[in-house]
């Protein structure tokens, strides 16, 4: 049995709110509850009501003498914030209480004033479209590499990087996404290189790589990558509650009081300090069990995987054709028999009340975590089990089967993109008009078409339409993917400049 070393417990932040509630104060202060004391005078709320909530409103405070100030720190929070940096190897860290989408929005903002001209990967998340419309900067995107059995996206091949490098001279930066929301990642490093050597700055969005760099069964991190500027959902693969996310600085590429100023103009006044508490537990969890805390998630993982390995129904990810990492911790899962779509497995899954990260036309992909059990993946291994066992039945009845044909949009470079904070849908509806989507190839997107889940804009307004986009969205609708950003959720009909 191993035997796991007991952390040396240190948290500042999380410990001085303890404090201040252990010593029984008087509230004369917002937030209203009073530390979850007013919930008591609520007539008739049931009991399992005020024990959840007030258990978390007891740390729920706001700016006081003792509790700091996030967007001027100089106590609890700045001491979390330089603890939470050395943790991760950043130079200086940020505390976020929006999440990454918070972070990505910043780092735009710092790095992109009007008509400037930024270097985007393709597949990248909605909050870096916002972050655009925001800054209004102008994007050109990298198609990202494409591995050719699994029709899974990573990164642009640096090939792709360098000729946007050279055509585009005055881009200030390169965004990546690494990992994608499926798990894949490539080690960064050559791209860290290859930016600085053109006087660039590297961003990247690492929202799904939190835990990455933190044992050796996980890929190195983007900041071990000497990327600039990194954000990283806390909340996604670690500990902290929803919305606790951090985002890391390192270099003089980077200007770090431009970043401090975005995130002041972009974040809350009114910071949630449970999350900010959550943030400091995690990085201390970290400081004391190391890559122990790891270890549970990992054995859980490699269980499962060895038993869909022997299934002959359901098929796995294990590999790619063209060098890229998986996380060990995010599993992808498939019907082999062609029977069901990634989204009809997910639903599936659901009737047993086993409730997955997300699911695409071919794909399910499940998130086991650091603190996944055996018995959950048994339970899980057990639905598998008498879903594929239905399936085989009713295909032996009416034998049916699924060709799955991924598709992706063609070109490595787009043509530059200009955003504006207001669309132009909604800032000239008379310079727009709507059109059946199948005769759109060629017209001008006046909307922004974005499937979800994963949140990734599929098209962009003011983007060329392309015959390939129109074959992927009608797919996907199809499939059973929501579309934000368009008017037409059924995706029949589209937005386009009428002038162009």
């Amino acid at each position: 049995m191993t035997e796991h070393k007991k952390p040396t417990w240190y948290a500042p932040l999380f410990d001085s709110l303890y404090a201040l509630y252990a010593s029984h104060p008087d509230s004369y202060h917002v937030p209203g509850h009073k530390y979850g004391k007013s919930l008591a005078s609520v007539p008739g709320l049931p009991d399992h009501a005020l024990h959840s909530f007030r258990t978390v409103m007891e740390m729920d405070v706001t700016e006081l003498s003792m509790t700091d100030d996030l967007h001027a720190p100089s106590g609890i929070i700045e001491e979390a914030q330089h603890l939470a940096a050395a943790t991760f190897g950043a130079e200086r860290t940020f505390f976020l209480v929006g999440g990454s989408t918070a972070g990505n929005l910043a780092m735009i903002l710092a790095a992109c004033e009007p008509d400037d001209l930024i270097l985007v990967q393709r597949n990248t998340h909605k909050s870096v479209l916002n972050g655009l419309k925001l800054s209004g900067a102008r994007a050109v995107f990298l198609m990202p590499e494409r591995d050719s059995d699994y029709g899974l996206d990573a990164v642009p091949s640096l090939a792709v990087v360098e000729r946007a490098l050279q055509q585009y001279p005055e881009a200030k930066a390169l965004f990546l996404t690494n990992p994608s929301y499926y798990g894949l990642s490539v080690n960064l490093a050559p791209y860290a290189d290859l930016v600085h050597r053109y006087g660039k700055m590297l961003l990247v969005d690492e929202a799904h790589g939190a835990h990455y760099g933190l044992h050796s069964a996980f890929p190195q991190s983007a900041l071990q990558a000497g990327a600039d500027a990194v954000v990283q959902s806390t909340h996604k693969t670690l500990l902290a509650l929803t919305m606790g996310a951090m985002l890391h600085i390192q270099g003089e590429r980077i200007n770090q009081d431009a970043i401090a100023d975005a995130l002041r103009m972009i974040q809350s006044s009114s910071p949630s300090y449970p999350i900010m508490a959550s943030l400091d537990i995690t990085r201390a969890m970290i400081d004391g069990y190391g890559s122990d805390m790891f270890e549970r998630g990992l054995a859980a993982s490699m269980a499962f995987q060895q038993w869909v390995s022997e299934q002959g129904s359901i098929g796995l990810i294990r590999k790619t054709t063209y060098g890229t990492q998986l996380d060990p911790l995010r599993v992808l899962i498939y019907d082999r028999t062609g029977s069901l779509t990634g989204f009809e497995l997910q639903r599936r899954l659901e009737t047993f009340g086993i409730y997955a990260e997300m699911a695409d036309s071919r794909y399910v992909v499940l998130l086991l975590g650091i603190g996944a059990s055996i018995e959950e993946v048994e339970r899980l291994q057990q639905a598998l089990s008498l879903i594929m066992v239905e399936v085989e039945s009713n295909d032996c009845a009416n034998g049916t089967r699924m060709e799955y044909k991924p598709v992706s949009l063609q070109g490595s470079l787009s043509e530059p993109v200009k955003f504006n904070r207001i669309g132009a849908n909604r800032l000239n509806p008379s310079g727009t008009e709507r059109i059946p989507l199948n005769d759109a190839e060629g017209r001008y997107a006046a909307e922004t078409v974005i499937p979800y889940p994963p949140g990734i804009p599929l098209l962009y307004e003011g983007e060329r339409i392309s015959a390939h986009a129109i074959t992927m969205i009608t797919q996907l609708v199809a499939d059973g993917a929501r579309c934000q950003g368009a008017v037409d959720p059924s995706m029949r009909t589209i937005a386009v400049s009428a002038d162009r």
